[in-house]
């Protein structure tokens, strides 16, 4: 069955840098677009990036452009989302999604961005 585990968040101060993972398995990854999602307290969960199968093209929200970058390694099934710059309106639990016969979804990771 298909299986996203997100992993790599935390909590840093504005102006720091997050790296978060998403290990994939049960599916051909290599196939798939994959996504990052977030979703702050109150607020509805955001696309945050997205990339294709091959990898050779990224779209990001405005709010993170040019701060976060997406990226994917196909021979270890694992899609990451490098964030810099962050700022406390970052702060949400971000979400690895794959969208095939239906959305799946991680279990997040929380990205807490505080002095």
């Amino acid at each position: 069955q298909v299986q996203l585990v997100e992993s790599g968040g935390g909590l840093v101060q504005p102006g720091g840098s997050l790296r978060l993972s998403c290990l994939a398995s049960g599916f051909t990854f290599s196939s798939y677009v994959m996504r990052w999602y977030r979703q702050a307290p109150g607020k509805e969960r955001e696309l945050v990036a997205s990339i294709t199968s091959t990898g050779d093209s990224t779209n990001y929200a405005d709010s993170v452009k040019g701060r976060f970058t997406i990226s994917r390694d196909n021979a270890k099934n694992t899609v990451t989302l490098q964030m810099n710059s962050l700022k406390p309106e970052d702060t949400a639990v971000y979400y690895c999604n794959l969208v095939a016969a239906r959305n799946y979804w991680g279990q997040g990771t929380q990205v807490t961005v505080s002095s």
